[in-house]
């Protein structure tokens, strides 16, 4: 895997910031945020494009493709695999973004209206779309199997890694390089999340405003990012003497058919994404251990999620024997980056038998009676994880896990 985010520039930095509940929000520097509700994000600081990207390229690229390669480096470089003409056909790539090149869009807007017509780069196009940053990691590491993108806003990196899976399972790849990549911490990107009401505006305690389950809660903090994951088929990594780290072996769907940003009522689509991938994983509710839960922090979201958990897990949740908790409390929302970094979350929960803390819960809202694994991370008996992606439109998909013991 390969994660980068605002704790963290690689997998390892990641985990081991989350499991200190280091908090990765703070003013926002991308741009001057003076005059705008929401003042705070969760950037990743000090990222340097050069490291994996020649200097010529980078104005090619949105930074969404840039947050793409770079994790999808540290995604190869971890699983040693190694693409040959032999087996390049064989070896896809699924990679989406909520957004797409959002920095790109605006740059080229401005320099339409300061400049006129002429003044628009011949790469804003390539640079900004949302498939573009599985092409370029396609091209990067020749894999000419499938490429796909999905864009579902804040399911999209869990759609990805799902299909990703169903891809292998009918034999169409051996290996998909899948996940997901955001940058949208932009004037528009912010502004327009702000006028709808969606932010924290806890611009005075930045670290203290991603609050998932929190009494106090106000709305999520944007952050950005990128998750990568290595799937393979399990005799084919065997064979290779492939690091395993866990297995995959569920995928939900589902709709909400409801409303364009509130999730259904009681949590119905949430409730029936999760049912749909312990199905798929022929395995029984009080088998999952932990869930990774969307939990974004916002004041219906929140209460909804753990209605759908409640109904989806019965007892095994209203007993606390199910673990949730949300990293976002930490890495702010990745938008369609989101599903790709905390599958990789998940599965090094299950690797170290270690659960993330939700930081920042000082007063549970007594509509959310779970156990959060509130602000210290726990060591617990960890076999089988499920992670939640709900998105705008009412898209929802989960994925399950299985700790790798052989």
């Amino acid at each position: 895997m390969g994660l980068i985010c605002a704790v963290g520039h690689t997998a390892p930095e990641v985990w081991q910031n989350l499991q200190a509940g280091k908090s990765g929000v703070a003013t926002i520097t991308h741009f001057d945020a003076t005059g705008f509700a929401c003042t705070i994000a969760a950037e990743i600081k000090n990222f340097d494009p050069l490291k994996f990207i020649e200097k010529k390229e980078i104005k090619k690229m949105g930074r969404f493709i840039h947050l793409a390669l770079a994790a999808s480096d540290e995604a190869m470089k971890m699983s040693c695999l190694k693409v040959t003409e032999e087996n390049s056909t064989r070896v896809g790539v699924h990679i989406g973004s909520g957004i797409g090149g959002f920095d790109v869009i605006e740059r080229e807007h401005t320099n339409l209206m300061q400049g006129g017509p002429r003044k628009i780069s011949p790469f804003f196009i390539p640079a900004s779309i949302v498939n573009l940053a599985a092409g370029h990691v396609s091209i990067r590491y020749n894999a000419k199997g499938p490429n796909e993108a999905t864009c579902t806003a804040c399911t999209t990196s869990a759609h990805a890694i799902g299909d990703a899976y169903k891809i292998i399972e009918r034999d169409d790849a051996d290996v998909m390089i899948a996940g997901g990549t955001e940058a949208a911490i932009t004037p528009m990107g912010v502004g327009g999340f702000a006028a709808m009401r969606a932010l924290s505006t806890r611009n005075d305690a930045p670290e203290k405003a991603s609050r998932p389950w929190d009494k106090d809660r106000d709305g999520f903090v944007i952050g950005e990012g990128a998750g990568i994951l290595i799937l393979e088929e399990l005799e084919h990594a065997k064979a290779r003497g492939a690091n395993i780290l866990a297995e995959i072996i569920g995928y939900g769907m589902s709709a909400d058919a409801y409303h364009i940003t509130q999730p259904a009522e009681d949590g119905e689509g949430g409730f029936r994404v999760m049912l749909n991938a312990i199905k798929d994983a022929n395995i029984k509710p009080e088998d999952v251990d932990y869930v990774n839960a969307h939990g974004t922090s916002t004041p219906i979201g929140d209460v909804l999620e753990t209605k759908a958990i409640k109904r989806a897990f019965g007892e095994h949740a209203t007993s606390k024997k199910l673990h949730v908790s949300s990293t976002k409390s930490m890495t702010g929302h990745l938008l369609g980056g989101a599903g790709g970094l905390e599958a990789g979350i998940t599965i090094l929960a299950l690797r170290d038998q270690v659960i993330p803390p939700t930081v920042n819960i000082e007063n549970l809202d007594p509509e959310c009676d779970l156990d959060y694994v509130p602000n210290t991370a726990r060591k617990a008996k960890l076999d089988i994880a499920l992670s939640n992606s709900f998105g705008f439109g009412g898209t929802n998909g989960s994925l399950i896990f299985k700790r790798w013991t052989e």
